[in-house]
């Protein structure tokens, strides 16, 4: 057991920091809001900071899922940042999808005051992190790996170091590229069977249990048919995910046509005011469309 800081107590970092306690981890959050960190404490014990340096100190490994990169940038760095407050030895693992740039320049501010970096971005969702059910894809030195994947396991089902530094980061691009075409795929099909007067529910019986079955289908079928989208992995977080895919693919030579094709088809719904909505709401777009 060990002592460990968690930065971001958002619909993810939530429960995963949930998880640590336990599993029997001394934890300290810290978290923007105050209150939400005062909920986690009643909720689960544990302490709560009033900066990302306080939690840190002590701590043998902070773990931190935040927004974007800025916001990743602002509780590593600076006088009251994780880093200030982290002892050389110490490992930060960060579970924010943010680009391979970032990851690297704070793995790059990390060393110099000997602190090892793990990027470890996440798949799986909110009932994934409540479940303790993720998929963490990680990146990073092969020790610091090592030391980071035993504490991981109190909130992942799967957890693999795909290579160096910003590995973890570019794998998760991977994984928001292939579930923007699965979701349009999928809203395109609901939507056809609706034209066709069939009934929806039927349909992905059936389908389901052949080569269009998918994580998504089994998931998202039934509030997509029942035009329910208040809940889930929001469409501005992945219109900020693929950004990211879309500009690195830039830098690296990679064609995402179908990826930038959905890209736009998110901002159509955030035109329609869903930018909260979850992500299966492209068929919400397709349904506007008449």
């Amino acid at each position: 057991m060990a002592k460990l800081a968690f930065l971001g107590l958002g619909v993810m970092g939530y429960p995963m920091a949930g998880h640590l306690q336990g599993a029997g981890h001394d934890v300290t959050v810290y978290n923007r809001t105050t209150a939400k960190a005062e909920k986690w404490v009643a909720q689960y014990g544990g302490a709560m900071a009033q900066t990302p340096g306080d939690a840190a100190k002590g701590a043998a490994m902070v773990m931190a899922c935040v927004g974007n990169d800025d916001d990743l940038r602002a509780v590593c760095l600076g006088d009251n940042g994780a880093f200030a407050g982290m002892d050389a030895g110490a490992l930060f693992v960060d579970h924010t999808t943010v680009s391979a740039a970032v990851t690297r320049e704070l793995h790059d501010a990390a060393a110099t005051g000997g602190i090892g970096f793990v990027d470890a971005p996440v798949s799986g969702g909110q009932a994934g992190a409540e479940n303790g059910a993720l998929s963490v894809m990680c990146g990073g030195s092969q020790d610091n790996y090592d030391a980071a994947e035993a504490v991981i396991g109190a909130y992942a089902k799967m957890c693999k170091r795909i290579g160096d530094s910003g590995s973890g980061q570019m794998t998760k691009m991977c994984n928001q590229i292939a579930i923007a075409g699965v979701v349009q795929g999928l809203s395109e099909a609901l939507h056809f069977a609706q034209k066709a007067g069939l009934d929806g529910r039927a349909v992905v019986e059936v389908i389901s249990q052949g080569a269009a079955g998918s994580w998504q289908m089994s998931n998202r079928y039934e509030t997509m048919l029942d035009d329910h989208f208040d809940h889930g992995f929001a469409v501005d977080w992945m219109r900020k995910d693929l950004e990211i895919c879309l500009s690195t693919a830039d830098d690296n030579g990679a064609s995402l046509p179908l990826t930038a094709l959905v890209d736009q088809f998110y901002k159509d719904v955030q035109k329609l005011g869903g930018g909260r909505w979850d992500t299966s709401s492209l068929l919400k777009r397709l349904q506007a469309m008449g």
